[in-house]
């Protein structure tokens, strides 16, 4: 797959009254992509796309109006509010102020990678409606951009897999299928055991979603799904820790400078593992090797 990029939006980011302030590209983002930036008033038609668009408005309120071959409802946004367009889908659109905003494109193979039958899953198209889980899913996104690690890469897969599963199950047409009446099944004993090695073998670099659930022959939504049935933990979350913990041990153990553990735990640089260190075990790397 390659990465997503403006070809890939419905062309509201390409008009000339955006002004972006950040974006995803050049991150290897492929299921998704972010954009923020102030838009100025406009009216336009767009053609559908092959991605589902999810817009959260960051101030306002502001008049929006829309429909397809036509202007046909309006309605009023709060900051906070939501816009959503699925994917192929034309889009005629008035933005009636100044606004900021974020914009999450998510490819529609991750949208419908969510269902567990062979039943579509489409977006509804919705403006003004509110989702606090939602909205933070967005955020965390932006947040990512903002502060890019190559380290962070599993983190923003998951944020991808979490924002498409919330759309599916509260924002789509179909409802998601009920888990079995005993339970989600975990990883199997040689699933995990496959992911760990993995994991142990490349601590020291990028891993994906898609690294990890290949390593347990799933889909990168099932195999989420079952390894935090296993281990209680999502997948970016337990990889921080064992990093943490190898980290942990080099520091005690050695005289090895401090960025050096950095670099083979797979943190960016040393103010990364020190911000980790401090998050996680309330210390620092230094107080760690004096043996604090």
């Amino acid at each position: 797959m390659s990465e997503m990029g403006l070809g890939d939006t419905h062309g509201i980011l390409a008009r000339p009254g955006v002004r972006p302030v950040r974006t995803s590209a050049g991150l290897g983002w492929e299921r998704l992509y972010v954009s923020t930036q102030r838009e100025l008033p406009y009216r336009d038609a767009f053609q559908g796309a092959g991605s589902n668009l999810v817009i959260l408005h960051l101030d306002g309120p502001v008049t929006i109006r829309r429909g397809r071959r036509g202007l046909t409802a309006a309605q009023q946004v709060p900051p906070g509010g939501l816009f959503l367009h699925p994917a192929a889908t034309e889009l005629d659109v008035e933005l009636g102020g100044y606004l900021n905003t974020v914009h999450v494109y998510l490819s529609d193979a991750a949208l419908q990678a969510t269902a567990d039958d062979d039943r579509p899953v489409r977006l509804r198209e919705e403006f003004g409606s509110t989702d606090p889980l939602l909205e933070q899913l967005v955020l965390a996104l932006d947040g990512v951009v903002r502060r890019w690690e190559p380290s962070g890469s599993a983190y923003a897969d998951q944020l991808t897999l979490m924002t498409a599963a919330q759309l599916a199950r509260r924002h789509s047409v179909r409802q998601g299928a009920e888990e079995p009446a005993g339970g989600l099944v975990g990883l199997s004993d040689l699933q995990f055991a496959a992911v760990r090695e993995l994991i142990e073998s490349r601590l020291s670099e990028p891993l994906s979603l898609e690294d990890l659930a290949s390593a347990a022959g799933l889909g990168v939504s099932q195999f989420a799904r079952r390894f935090k049935a296993r281990t209680g933990r999502p997948p970016h979350r337990y990889l921080v820790r064992l990093r943490v913990e190898r980290a942990a041990r080099l520091l005690r153990a050695g005289s090895m400078p401090i960025a050096q553990v950095a670099a083979a735990c797979g943190f960016s640089h040393q103010e990364h593992l020190t911000r980790v260190i401090r998050s996680h075990l309330n210390t620092t790397p230094a107080a760690l090797r004096r043996g604090g």
